[in-house]
């Protein structure tokens, strides 16, 4: 009776193709997905810029509520919509190239969050952010109609709405002295009845 083999090794000479497949794939993840995290700074100067600032739509009154107390530094109410759609993305489609694409505008999404209150409330981790942060305080402060790039300045120079550098230097100038805001988030107070960050509401 010949003796059966029933273990069959893997084929080392196909290997190399399927590691280069994989390869491959993950590389144009990784090309798309850092194409989202582009396409945010273009989206976030579009929804700042001409949707805040230039014309009046429905995010005009919810931008106006920060400009008046900067402690409003969240967009709250984007956040489960935001999520929702991600999950259904990823429950229908996996990782499919779109997924990939849009988790990259998430992460750019995420990033603005976290830089825009770190603008207001925290001491900037190196120089760029020490930039980032002269520049949006300069929106703030001195030029409500220029300078709407929070993440990024790229869009305000190719759109010609960052003034010419030597007033972008005096206004720059005239913000460096600003103290980091304390006390509550807008996302603190909204999340609190739900999960009492400080306590059971009074």
């Amino acid at each position: 009776m010949r003796f059966r083999r029933c273990y069959n090794p893997p084929q080392v000479r196909q290997s190399p193709i399927g590691y280069t497949d994989w390869l491959m794939t993950a590389a144009a993840d990784v090309v798309l997905f850092t194409l989202g995290l582009f396409t945010w700074t273009f989206v976030e100067y579009v929804i700042h810029g001409f949707m805040g600032h230039i014309y009046r739509t429905f995010v005009t009154p919810l931008h106006a509520a920060h400009h008046r107390d900067p402690h409003a530094v969240f967009t709250v109410g984007a956040w489960m919509p935001l999520a929702l759609i991600t999950l259904i993305l990823l429950w229908a489609f996996g990782f499919a190239p779109a997924t990939v694409f849009w988790l990259g505008i998430m992460a750019g999404f995420v990033t603005y969050e976290i830089e825009h209150y770190r603008i207001h409330f925290a001491q900037p981790s190196c120089a760029y952010e020490a930039r980032l942060r002269l520049h949006h305080l300069a929106h703030h402060r001195a030029a409500p109609n220029a300078c709407f790039g929070v993440t990024s300045r790229l869009w305000d120079r190719i759109f010609g709405s960052e003034p010419e550098p030597a007033r972008m230097t005096a206004m720059e100038n005239s913000v460096a002295g600003t103290k980091q805001l304390t006390g509550p988030t807008n996302a603190r107070l909204a999340l609190r009845p739900w999960v009492f960050l400080q306590g059971p509401p009074s």
